[in-house]
């Protein structure tokens, strides 16, 4: 699985990098092949930088003019070419699907968001579930999935992995409060992929499927709610006046 960028929005460009990202694996194919944010920015070549970030040159952020649409038809074309089995999107909320749905001759197969208890987004896995695309969850231990951005509302609330109600749940069930964050998640209905370098972690990781929780403990995990994204563009990049929202 890999993801186009933002600088790679415009429809001439989508292929050409597909094919670079391709050789730089070493594969024929990509399984699944996302459109990173629904955000376009102006190209930068790869000679000139790679991976090329946010930034046009020094600190400019520069809009590209391609539409979505513009962008969806050449990722339909990658399947029509062999060079990716499956496609998706990452980080678009209800608005952005409903009006690519319009036009999509291949529906999105999955859509990758920040999923955790302090961002619940129950309408958004109504309509993906409506619509049958499969949801991903990614930062799924909330804040601090974003410790290396030191982001000043990241750190002002409490760590889910310390937190009272998941870890009371957590000593219920006799699991990890890492643990009960993945498992409602999948009781949920999503896939997710968290991230370690350590056996231990993800052998822990897989065992959280083997266990259920009550009703009762999703309720009181989902009732965390409180609306709070931490990747945003405006979160992870600099500076944020010149960030095209």
């Amino acid at each position: 699985m890999s993801k186009l960028w933002n600088s790679f929005h415009d429809k001439e460009r989508v292929e050409p990098i597909v094919k670079k990202q391709l050789a730089d694996w070493g594969v024929d194919y990509f399984d699944l092949y996302l459109i990173h944010f629904p955000v376009a920015t102006e190209y930068v070549d790869p000679s000139v930088r790679y991976p090329p970030g946010w930034q046009y040159e020094g600190d400019e952020i520069r809009p590209s003019k391609a539409t979505i649409q513009e962008t969806w038809t050449a990722m339909e074309g990658l399947v029509e070419k062999g060079l990716a089995k499956s496609i998706g999107i990452s980080n678009f909320q209800a608005q952005l699907i409903y009006d690519m749905l319009r036009y999509a001759k291949i529906k999105p197969a999955t859509l990758q968001i920040e999923h955790h208890p302090y961002l619940v987004q129950n309408e958004l896995l109504r309509l993906a579930k409506n619509e049958g695309i499969t949801v991903t969850a990614y930062s799924s231990f909330g804040p601090a999935s974003f410790e290396e951005f030191n982001m000043e509302h990241a750190n002002k609330v409490k760590p889910l992995l310390s937190h009272d109600v998941i870890a009371e749940i957590a000593k219920k069930h006799g699991k990890t409060n890492a643990q009960v964050l993945l498992r409602w998640a999948t009781q949920r209905g999503l896939a997710v992929i968290p991230k370690s370098t350590k056996v231990e972690y993800m052998q822990s990781n897989l065992e959280s499927i083997a266990f259920d929780l009550s009703d009762d403990d999703i309720k009181k995990i989902s009732a965390l709610d409180i609306n709070t994204r931490f990747n945003q563009p405006s979160n992870v990049s600099q500076p944020v006046s010149r960030i095209p929202l």
